[in-house]
Parts: structure tokens; C-alpha cells; sequence
């Protein structure tokens, strides 16, 4: 259904630098960096879609996030989405969420939320039930 995302970033390497151990922890792949366009992008092992792309706004412009506008990257398990919400802040991130249920959503829905160094906003989600360590 998702071909790719972009995510429009001011700082290049700032960004790099807090995407990428978020997305290796997902275990997705770099799939293509380019400092000069800039931008990256990062990928499943296992398929060649969807893409999760960082970069410039292409007409120029500043890029700024969206009201209302968050993406929602999927996690294996709520270690992993633990593990992403720290990195995120440790990397310059912003506190949205804690990582934890939210039965409002579904009874097993794990997630965590965070703002990236440039205001994105995104979540890390587990639907899998999984007892609490």
C-alpha cells in the first residue's frame, strides 16, 4: 500500500545520526546515503518496498512537521520498541510518550512516541501480546 515515506530534515548529518540506530534496531537496512542531495533512505531485508526516507524538501524550502502528522514505524516486540525510544532520546529526540500499553487502541498495543531533533513525530508500535519483563 506505502511505496515510501519522507521525513524532510534541516540537518543532514544530525539527522543520520539519530535515525540511524532507530532503524538498525528495527532491522532495516540503509539501502542509499547521499550527503550531497542530501538524503537517505532505509529498507526491509527482505522486500524492496516501503521505503523510510530522510532529506531536504525538495523545492527548497524549509521543511517543518505537520499538526497532526506522525508516522508509526512497527517494532518485533516491546524490547525493541524500549530500545527505539531510547536511542531516540539519547540522540537528541524529544519525549511524546512513554513506552507502554495503550488499551485504547487494543488491548495489546504497545508503543512509545517521540519527536525527532527537527519536531517529526513519530511512534514505535508492537500489536503482538507479550508478557512484561
Amino acid at each position: 500500500m506505502i511505496s515510501h515515506v519522507f521525513i524532510g530534515i534541516t540537518d543532514f548529518q544530525r539527522a543520520l545520526a539519530f535515525y540511524t540506530p532507530i532503524l538498525q534496531s528495527l532491522d532495516l537496512s540503509l539501502k542509499f546515503c547521499d550527503a550531497e542531495k542530501p538524503w537517505a533512505g532505509w529498507v526491509a531485508r527482505d522486500a524492496p518496498r516501503p521505503l523510510f526516507v530522510i532529506g531536504h524538501a525538495f523545492n527548497g524550502q524549509a521543511s517543518t512537521p505537520g499538526n497532526g502528522q506522525m508516522i508509526a514505524l512497527l517494532a518485533a516486540d516491546r524490547k525493541t520498541v524500549r530500545l527505539c525510544h531510547a536511542l531516540a532520546l539519547e540522540n537528541g529526540g524529544v519525549c511524546e510518550g512513554e513506552p507502554g500499553l495503550r488499551p485504547q487502541y487494543h488491548a495489546t498495543y504497545y508503543g512509545a512516541y517521540f519527536r525527532d531533533p527537527d519536531g517529526n513525530k513519530l511512534c514505535v508500535c508492537c500489536h503482538a501480546a507479550e508478557a512484561e519483563l
